[in-house]
């Protein structure tokens, strides 16, 4: 869990966000037969893109109940209505036998809703589905199946039809599993893979990265304990079961379960996996990715700058205006730019990473720069050019936490800040909070990068150890609170936040747009005078100019 929460915490937070809209229950009278979370999970399933979906999702949320419905709404069409089989796979005989129960379950509400249509779910001859329905198999009036399958590979073969694959990381070989599996898509078919996590090794949190970094391109969605709680998961336990909801309730309810998972409460109902050790990049790898031979910018000021006159000011901080105005000068135009700013000011650097994406979309570092004990004025001006400079600027991303917020709110002004409800800007300002999933979403593309050979960074000790310091915490990749370096010049991970600012500014959705003029019929005078006398060609801007003709 990436912050603990109170059981007093939880209680508030829920009766507040009840309060919000009083009377919202009265008027939605009797609930929906599902929760919000299994509606768009169906909802996700039923539309044409989505033919692999991968669901990381915490115990007792009932999100198997909610693909119970989707497997009897399936099955029970008929192929001119997308109908095929459906088939069930998990690690235990009692899973498939609960999930043949709940299929059973929808079968008779859907077959009863049907028949005040004059329709059929079951054969005519058994219209409330009794022989259809048996210990792992439920048979439709469509002709397609709902089958409970045992997790051996080879049960998938000669079958088609949509795979659901329950508890996918406690299979005992998902690789060969979703090999299997994913061979149905060749003729419309559809898989499914549901599971709590199994540690950060398990093929099914590999697979899950992948789809984060942008390797995979399945479906994706995640739904841990407290969103579940939040959708609604209690109040419908407690309609079930007859109780009156209540905030005090409800929190009393979710600390006991945390507190009977214990240690494992991460992974089990927070969707984090565990096990995660060392280093989340390895020492060859970023060397190997360290090729360009350029000079890092650091700026070190003075603790009583600011009590310094104007002219010994100028002169501290004047020799970095120019090396920046120089390496913004040697960029290339004819490439796009990304930029990334993670801000300190006491403790800690202010570091920015300017990325340029090539031919090839390898993203390389052009500009670096780190500053210390830098006031925020100076800050923004040495920022200003580097955004103003940079050629095709992309995007560009800013730690606004803290006072981090001050620069990119003033670079926002000048470039436009990017949010949900102005897309076209520039600039993202982005808080890092304890609770944030920026770093778990953020994070994969970048490792990706690393290993595909897909960036190029500056060679620099500091800056390696930077990304050294990056730790898998609680499956998530972040910089750990720890730091590095001598005790008057500490680091912490500042290159590796600023670079994944930068590679993340560079992913960002971007439209560029100029104009060509339309060229200018020349004039008789210039038809004529096609050369000059000595039998040069004119250069027409010059000869206008020269003669006087605008």
């Amino acid at each position: 869990m990436s912050a603990p929460i109170t059981e007093r915490e939880w209680a508030e937070a829920r009766r507040t966000a009840t309060e919000v809209l009083p009377g919202v229950v009265e008027k939605l009278g009797l609930p929906k037969a599902l929760i919000s979370y299994q509606a768009r999970v169906l909802e996700l399933l039923e539309s044409a893109a989505c033919r692999v979906l991968f669901v990381e999702k915490s115990r007792r949320i009932g999100l198997t109940f909610g693909f119970a419905s989707y497997a009897a709404l399936r099955a029970g069409r008929t192929k001119a209505a997308g109908g095929m089989d459906v088939m069930y796979i998990s690690y235990s005989q009692e899973m498939t036998r609960e999930f043949i129960d709940a299929c059973a379950m929808w079968a008779r509400a859907f077959s009863n809703a049907a028949l005040a249509v004059d329709e059929f779910l079951f054969d005519d001859s058994d219209k409330e589905g009794e022989r259809s329905i048996q210990a792992f198999r439920i048979r439709f009036a469509s002709g397609f199946e709902i089958l409970a399958l045992s997790s051996a590979p080879r049960t998938l073969r000669g079958k088609q039809g949509v795979v659901m694959i329950d508890e996918a990381a406690f299979v005992d070989s998902l690789p060969e599993l979703l090999k299997a599996a994913l061979a149905f898509l060749m003729w419309g078919g559809q898989v499914v893979v549901c599971s709590t996590h199994n540690g950060t090794e398990n093929e099914f949190n590999k697979q899950i990265q992948d789809i984060l970094s942008g390797r995979s391109k399945y479906s994706h969605i995640r739904i841990d304990f407290d969103q579940a709680l939040k959708e609604g998961l209690y109040e419908r336990i407690c309609l079930v079961n007859g109780i009156e909801w209540t905030p005090e309730g409800e929190a009393k309810w979710r600390q006991e379960i945390i507190d009977f998972y214990g240690d494992g409460a991460d992974e089990e109902l927070f969707c984090i996996p565990t096990a995660g050790t060392g280093a989340w990049l390895p020492a060859p790898l970023i060397e190997a990715r360290m090729t360009i031979d350029a000079e890092v910018i650091r700026l070190e000021l003075p603790k009583d700058y600011l009590h310094l006159n104007s002219l010994q000011r100028a002169m501290l901080f004047q020799p970095t205006v120019i090396k920046v105005a120089a390496a913004v000068a040697r960029l290339d135009k004819n490439r796009t730019h990304a930029f990334g700013f993670d801000f300190g000011r006491v403790a800690d650097l202010s570091v920015a990473t300017l990325l340029e994406t090539d031919r090839v979309l390898r993203r390389r570092e052009v500009l670096a720069l780190e500053m210390r004990n830098v006031p925020g004025d100076e800050q923004k001006l040495l920022t200003k050019m580097i955004l103003d400079g940079a050629p095709r600027l992309v995007g560009a991303a800013f730690d606004a936490t803290g006072m981090g917020w001050t620069v990119a709110e003033d670079m926002g002004r000048h470039k436009g800040i990017k949010d949900a409800e102005h897309p076209g800007g520039l600039v993202e300002a982005i808080k890092f909070t304890s609770n944030s999933d920026w770093y778990r979403t953020e994070m994969p593309p970048l490792k990706a990068a690393f290993e595909d050979d897909a960036i190029a960074l500056i060679k620099d000790e500091e800056h390696l150890t930077d990304l050294r310091i990056v730790k898998v915490i609680r499956g998530i990749p972040r910089v750990p609170d720890l730091r590095t370096g001598e005790v008057s010049k500490k680091r912490h991970g500042d290159f590796a936040v600023s670079l994944a600012l930068a590679y993340y500014a560079s992913r960002m959705q971007w439209h560029e747009y100029a104009y060509v003029p339309v060229p200018r019929a020349p004039s008789k005078f210039e038809e004529t005078r096609s050369e000059r006398d000595d039998g040069a060609p004119y250069r027409l801007g010059s000869m206008r100019r020269s003669r006087g003709i605008y």
